[in-house]
Protein backbone atom coordinates (compact mmCIF):
# COMPACT_ATOMS: atom_id res chain seq x y z
CA UNK A 1 0.00 0.00 0.00
CA UNK A 2 1.53 3.12 -1.39
CA UNK A 3 2.23 5.74 2.25
CA UNK A 4 4.29 8.50 2.14
CA UNK A 5 5.08 11.18 5.03
CA UNK A 6 5.35 14.81 3.80
CA UNK A 7 5.53 18.04 6.14
CA UNK A 8 2.90 20.63 6.21
CA UNK A 9 4.54 23.83 4.27
CA UNK A 10 1.81 26.31 4.86
CA UNK A 11 -1.65 26.44 5.82
CA UNK A 12 -4.27 28.86 6.02
CA UNK A 13 -7.52 29.96 5.80
CA UNK A 14 -9.75 30.94 2.27
CA UNK A 15 -13.31 31.07 3.87
CA UNK A 16 -14.56 30.71 7.18
CA UNK A 17 -14.66 27.28 7.06
CA UNK A 18 -12.17 26.07 4.27
CA UNK A 19 -8.19 25.57 4.35
CA UNK A 20 -5.71 25.67 1.88
CA UNK A 21 -2.99 23.12 2.81
CA UNK A 22 0.50 23.10 1.16
CA UNK A 23 2.82 20.33 1.73
CA UNK A 24 5.89 18.87 0.03
CA UNK A 25 5.37 16.50 -2.66
CA UNK A 26 6.96 12.74 -2.72
CA UNK A 27 9.51 12.16 -5.63
CA UNK A 28 7.98 10.60 -8.46
CA UNK A 29 4.21 10.98 -7.10
CA UNK A 30 2.21 11.80 -10.28
CA UNK A 31 -1.70 13.02 -11.30
CA UNK A 32 -4.07 14.37 -13.25
CA UNK A 33 -6.19 17.24 -12.83
CA UNK A 34 -9.25 16.64 -10.73
CA UNK A 35 -7.69 13.73 -9.05
CA UNK A 36 -7.66 12.79 -5.16
CA UNK A 37 -6.28 10.96 -2.79
CA UNK A 38 -6.84 9.83 0.98
CA UNK A 39 -4.89 11.79 3.38
CA UNK A 40 -4.29 11.22 7.24
CA UNK A 41 -2.63 13.16 10.25
CA UNK A 42 0.22 11.79 11.37
CA UNK A 43 -0.31 12.46 15.26
CA UNK A 44 -1.74 9.99 17.70
CA UNK A 45 -4.57 8.10 17.08
CA UNK A 46 -4.86 10.00 13.53
CA UNK A 47 -2.50 7.97 11.67
CA UNK A 48 -5.57 5.52 10.52
CA UNK A 49 -8.39 7.90 9.99
CA UNK A 50 -7.80 8.74 5.94
CA UNK A 51 -10.08 10.74 4.47
CA UNK A 52 -10.73 12.10 0.56
CA UNK A 53 -9.05 15.11 -0.86
CA UNK A 54 -8.62 16.41 -4.14
CA UNK A 55 -4.91 18.00 -5.26
CA UNK A 56 -5.81 21.60 -5.78
CA UNK A 57 -1.96 21.80 -7.61
CA UNK A 58 -0.95 20.40 -10.73
CA UNK A 59 1.14 17.58 -11.63
CA UNK A 60 4.26 19.37 -12.36
CA UNK A 61 4.40 21.69 -9.56
CA UNK A 62 6.98 21.32 -7.03
CA UNK A 63 4.67 21.11 -3.70
CA UNK A 64 0.90 19.44 -3.13
CA UNK A 65 -1.80 22.02 -2.42
CA UNK A 66 -5.31 20.49 -0.73
CA UNK A 67 -8.43 22.81 -0.75
CA UNK A 68 -10.28 21.86 2.45
CA UNK A 69 -13.61 21.99 3.84
CA UNK A 70 -13.69 21.78 7.30
CA UNK A 71 -16.81 20.81 9.51
CA UNK A 72 -16.14 21.63 13.55
CA UNK A 73 -19.22 19.97 14.16
CA UNK A 74 -18.51 16.43 13.09
CA UNK A 75 -15.26 16.76 15.68
CA UNK A 76 -13.47 14.26 13.05
CA UNK A 77 -10.32 13.92 10.87
CA UNK A 78 -11.32 16.83 8.30
CA UNK A 79 -12.13 18.86 11.65
CA UNK A 80 -8.57 18.13 13.50
CA UNK A 81 -7.39 19.64 10.33
CA UNK A 82 -7.40 23.06 12.12
CA UNK A 83 -5.47 21.81 15.11
CA UNK A 84 -2.72 21.69 11.96
CA UNK A 85 0.12 23.87 11.46
CA UNK A 86 3.15 24.02 9.42
CA UNK A 87 6.30 21.64 10.55
CA UNK A 88 3.67 18.89 11.05
CA UNK A 89 3.24 15.91 8.92
CA UNK A 90 0.65 14.85 6.86
CA UNK A 91 0.29 11.06 5.41
CA UNK A 92 -0.91 10.74 1.70
CA UNK A 93 -1.81 7.64 -0.39
CA UNK A 94 -2.18 6.21 -3.85
CA UNK A 95 -4.07 8.77 -6.33
CA UNK A 96 -7.56 7.99 -7.67
CA UNK A 97 -10.63 9.82 -9.36
CA UNK A 98 -13.23 9.42 -11.60
CA UNK A 99 -13.16 13.20 -13.11
CA UNK A 100 -10.65 14.28 -15.56
CA UNK A 101 -11.21 16.92 -18.32
CA UNK A 102 -12.45 15.32 -21.65
CA UNK A 103 -13.79 18.45 -23.54
CA UNK A 104 -15.54 21.61 -22.82
CA UNK A 105 -18.47 21.97 -21.07
CA UNK A 106 -20.18 22.90 -18.29
CA UNK A 107 -19.11 21.55 -14.27
CA UNK A 108 -21.85 22.01 -12.13
CA UNK A 109 -20.38 21.93 -8.03
CA UNK A 110 -22.23 21.54 -4.68
CA UNK A 111 -20.18 23.18 -1.89
CA UNK A 112 -16.33 21.22 -1.81
CA UNK A 113 -17.73 19.37 -4.89
CA UNK A 114 -15.77 22.29 -6.73
CA UNK A 115 -12.36 21.17 -5.26
CA UNK A 116 -11.47 18.83 -8.82
CA UNK A 117 -12.68 21.75 -11.26
CA UNK A 118 -10.32 23.99 -9.39
CA UNK A 119 -7.18 21.88 -10.95
CA UNK A 120 -8.49 21.37 -13.94
CA UNK A 121 -9.77 24.79 -14.65
CA UNK A 122 -6.46 26.08 -13.52
CA UNK A 123 -4.41 23.61 -15.87
CA UNK A 124 -6.95 24.68 -18.63
CA UNK A 125 -5.77 28.33 -17.96
CA UNK A 126 -2.00 27.66 -18.02
CA UNK A 127 -2.62 26.31 -21.33
CA UNK A 128 -4.80 28.80 -22.65
CA UNK A 129 -7.85 26.82 -23.12
CA UNK A 130 -10.58 27.48 -20.94
CA UNK A 131 -12.72 28.62 -23.92
CA UNK A 132 -16.38 28.47 -23.04
CA UNK A 133 -16.00 26.16 -20.12
CA UNK A 134 -18.72 27.09 -17.40
CA UNK A 135 -18.75 26.24 -14.07
CA UNK A 136 -22.12 26.62 -11.80
CA UNK A 137 -21.83 26.21 -7.88
CA UNK A 138 -24.18 25.68 -5.29
CA UNK A 139 -23.34 27.16 -1.91
CA UNK A 140 -25.51 27.69 1.21
CA UNK A 141 -24.71 31.45 1.61
CA UNK A 142 -22.01 33.86 -0.25
CA UNK A 143 -19.33 33.26 2.28
CA UNK A 144 -19.46 29.74 1.53
CA UNK A 145 -18.14 30.04 -1.97
CA UNK A 146 -14.59 29.10 -2.41
CA UNK A 147 -11.78 30.95 -4.50
CA UNK A 148 -14.93 33.14 -5.90
CA UNK A 149 -12.28 35.84 -7.43
CA UNK A 150 -10.01 32.96 -8.77
CA UNK A 151 -13.04 31.89 -10.92
CA UNK A 152 -14.33 35.15 -11.94
CA UNK A 153 -11.08 35.78 -13.27
CA UNK A 154 -10.67 32.47 -14.74
CA UNK A 155 -14.62 32.09 -16.48
CA UNK A 156 -16.16 35.78 -15.94
CA UNK A 157 -19.55 35.84 -16.80
CA UNK A 158 -19.08 31.72 -17.27
CA UNK A 159 -19.00 31.90 -13.42
CA UNK A 160 -22.43 30.97 -12.24
CA UNK A 161 -23.65 30.66 -8.50
CA UNK A 162 -26.32 29.63 -6.56
CA UNK A 163 -27.28 29.94 -3.14
CA UNK A 164 -29.69 27.77 -1.13
CA UNK A 165 -30.22 29.92 1.99
CA UNK A 166 -29.27 33.38 1.16
CA UNK A 167 -31.00 35.71 -1.00
CA UNK A 168 -28.77 38.12 -2.00
CA UNK A 169 -29.28 40.48 -5.44
CA UNK A 170 -26.15 39.06 -6.96
CA UNK A 171 -27.11 35.53 -7.12
CA UNK A 172 -29.88 33.18 -7.93
CA UNK A 173 -31.61 31.54 -4.79
CA UNK A 174 -32.51 27.99 -4.30
CA UNK A 175 -31.52 24.66 -5.74
CA UNK A 176 -30.39 23.31 -9.26
CA UNK A 177 -32.85 22.24 -10.85
CA UNK A 178 -34.26 21.62 -14.19
CA UNK A 179 -35.44 24.76 -15.08
CA UNK A 180 -31.77 26.61 -13.55
CA UNK A 181 -30.18 24.33 -16.06
CA UNK A 182 -31.80 24.68 -19.08
CA UNK A 183 -31.35 28.52 -18.22
CA UNK A 184 -27.73 28.03 -18.21
CA UNK A 185 -25.86 25.01 -19.26
CA UNK A 186 -26.21 26.00 -23.24
CA UNK A 187 -25.94 23.49 -25.73
CA UNK A 188 -26.75 19.85 -24.51
CA UNK A 189 -24.08 18.14 -26.96
CA UNK A 190 -20.72 18.70 -24.41
CA UNK A 191 -19.73 17.50 -21.47
CA UNK A 192 -21.42 17.81 -17.80
CA UNK A 193 -19.34 17.35 -15.29
CA UNK A 194 -20.72 16.81 -11.72
CA UNK A 195 -19.45 16.67 -8.13
CA UNK A 196 -20.55 17.32 -4.99
CA UNK A 197 -23.40 15.50 -2.27
CA UNK A 198 -25.08 12.28 -3.82
CA UNK A 199 -28.43 13.72 -3.36
CA UNK A 200 -27.52 16.52 -5.61
CA UNK A 201 -25.63 14.52 -8.01
CA UNK A 202 -27.96 11.95 -8.54
CA UNK A 203 -30.84 14.82 -9.03
CA UNK A 204 -28.65 17.03 -11.10
CA UNK A 205 -27.67 13.89 -13.50
CA UNK A 206 -31.44 13.10 -13.78
CA UNK A 207 -32.51 16.74 -15.01
CA UNK A 208 -29.69 16.88 -17.44
CA UNK A 209 -30.93 13.22 -19.07
CA UNK A 210 -34.35 14.95 -19.18
CA UNK A 211 -32.78 17.90 -21.02
CA UNK A 212 -31.46 15.81 -23.84
CA UNK A 213 -27.73 15.08 -22.79
CA UNK A 214 -26.59 12.05 -23.32
CA UNK A 215 -25.57 9.73 -20.24
CA UNK A 216 -22.24 9.30 -21.64
CA UNK A 217 -21.54 13.18 -22.00
CA UNK A 218 -21.89 13.53 -17.95
CA UNK A 219 -18.59 12.62 -16.00
CA UNK A 220 -19.52 12.26 -12.18
CA UNK A 221 -17.77 12.11 -8.94
CA UNK A 222 -19.86 12.10 -5.15
CA UNK A 223 -18.81 12.98 -1.97
CA UNK A 224 -20.35 12.18 1.44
Amino acid sequence: MEKHYVKVKQIEKVTHDTLRVVTEKPEGYTFKPGQATEMAINKNGWQKERRPFTFTSLPHQKDLEFVIKTYPEHDGATDKLLDVTKGDELIVHEVFGAITYKGEGVFIAGGAGVTPFIAILRDLKEKNKVGNNKLIFANKTKKDIILKEEFEELLGENFINILSDEKTGEYAHGMVTEDFLKRHMGDTNRYFYLCGPPPMIEAVQKDLQNLGVDKNKIVTEEFE
